[in-house]
């Protein structure tokens, strides 16, 4: 069976087993939803004209359902969920509206002190509004029109949830909000998010949490970069949030090299994401995109910007970025030789700021997808600024895709991920192996 029909198959049988959500491609809507290209989507995620002042503040909520919750004995399990829209800075300074959603756990912490907070960053969902994980929690598979959306991070949010710490999942800037669109990859507007979520949970009714709770990241991939740069930005940015530890699996660290690294791959869609997000965040690259790119490329950007992970490994897993450009050079290849493009990905380099608090950094070793040698990198060059690093590289088989290798390693590692970052909210402390951890891969 071809790659495409086996991810196909996949999907379907997850969708049988998890109770997926047939939704009919936009048409007219009802009271409650809203059309975003060409989606309905919940008119909760529509943005109003006027945000607060304050980052995390609350802009609205509502109740939540879980679709893998059960009624318990002493409340509903794995806990009582909110749907959340709050306030946030993006990359250029002007107030954004993120969504995402807060669930108080049903368990109980069992470590000293007042009970923590998790912020979840999710790993790559898409890019069109309907693919936010917050929606995932209510729908773990959706179809929706041809879309395809699946909220992987629903595992690692209830495993966090059974040990007893409250979780927050962010959506991040334009995913799930309809005003704008997602800035993927983009490390300030994802730090911005994340670190605002938690904020936004200690204002949730009935949250359990408090300014003295203390704060981990989670995130694995894009999740993985956003927990990453969060934890950079937090001493600035967010210094009234308590973080106690990071997970920061497989981060896309340097762009520059995961640009190239995905070109061609079965996640070749990201490479369109990534470049929407660079002409949402820095519009003056646009006569630049406008030089380089053909018609088909301007298409499939387009196309792009409305898709979800799983769509888009359909529809251009293992497409060539060289079929998008006038000149037939790759994107990366173009991304090389231009200084303004160079620049702009010199930008977002996660590793030139010391994270705040003790960080465990995994990635796999025969991760090509988003290479294991700069994610090892950023282990190293945090190091050097003398960063409380624990650097795990997974010597996993290689299972010959790349799409494989890059996400065995969430499966495999997750359990001891999230057990590490219990241990940092109880008040233990971390062991560092920087020593370990050479200075070039």
């Amino acid at each position: 069976m071809p790659a495409r029909r086996r991810l196909l198959a996949a999907a379907v049988a997850t969708a049988a087993c998890l109770g997926a959500q047939a939704l009919p491609a936009a048409a007219a809507t009802g009271p409650d939803q809203v059309v975003s290209r060409g989606v309905r989507i919940p008119v909760f995620y529509n943005p109003p004209a006027d945000l607060p002042a304050a980052d995390g503040a609350l802009i609205r909520s509502e109740p939540l359902r879980l679709a893998l919750g059960l009624p318990g004995p002493y409340g509903p399990l794995p806990g009582r969920a909110t749907r959340l829209m709050y306030k946030s800075t993006d990359s250029t300074g002007r107030p954004v509206a993120v969504t995402g959603a807060y669930i108080e756990p049903t368990a109980r912490w069992k470590g000293t002190g007042p009970r923590p907070l998790v912020v979840v960053a999710p790993g790559t969902m898409g890019q069109g509004d309907q693919c936010a994980a917050s929606m995932g929690l209510e729908h773990p598979v959706s179809f929706n029109g041809r879309t395809v959306s699946v909220g992987y991070e629903d595992l690692s949010v209830h495993r966090l949830l059974a040990r007893g710490t409250a979780v927050v999942v962010t959506d991040y800037a334009g995913l799930g909000a309809t005003d704008r669109l997602h800035t993927y990859v983009n490390r300030v507007d994802e730090a911005h998010a994340v670190l605002d979520a938690a904020r936004a949970a200690r204002l949730v009714d009935g949250a359990s949490v408090t300014p003295a709770s203390p704060v981990g990241l989670f995130g694995y991939s894009q999740g993985g970069g956003a927990a990453a740069a969060a934890a950079e930005l937090q001493p600035d940015y967010a210094p009234d949030v308590p973080l106690a530890g990071t997970y920061a699996g497989a981060p896309p660290a340097d762009l520059t090299e995961v640009t190239r690294a995905i070109d061609g791959s079965g996640l070749t869609g990201a490479l369109g994401w990534s470049l929407n997000g660079f002409l949402q965040s820095a519009p003056e690259l646009g006569p630049i995109a406008d030089a380089h790119l053909n018609a088909a490329g301007k298409a499939a950007l387009a196309d792009l910007s409305t898709m979800c992970v799983g769509d888009a490994l359909f529809s251009y897993g293992f497409a060539r970025s060289t079929k998008w450009t006038t000149d037939g050079r790759s994107i990366s290849d173009i991304i090389r030789a231009t200084p303004a493009l160079q620049a702009f990905l010199d930008s977002q380099r996660i590793g030139r700021l010391k994270p705040s608090g003790p960080v465990r950094l995994a990635t796999g070793v025969n991760d090509n997808l988003v290479p294991h040698a700069q994610a090892r990198q950023l282990a190293a060059d945090w190091c050097a600024k003398g960063a409380d690093v624990t650097y795990k590289g997974l010597a996993l088989p290689n299972l010959g895709s790349a799409l494989i290798n890059h996400f065995a390693p969430l499966l495999a590692d997750q359990g001891t991920a999230v057990s590490w970052l219990i241990d940092r909210l109880a008040g233990k402390p971390a062991v560092s192996d920087c020593a370990a951890v050479p200075s070039r891969p």
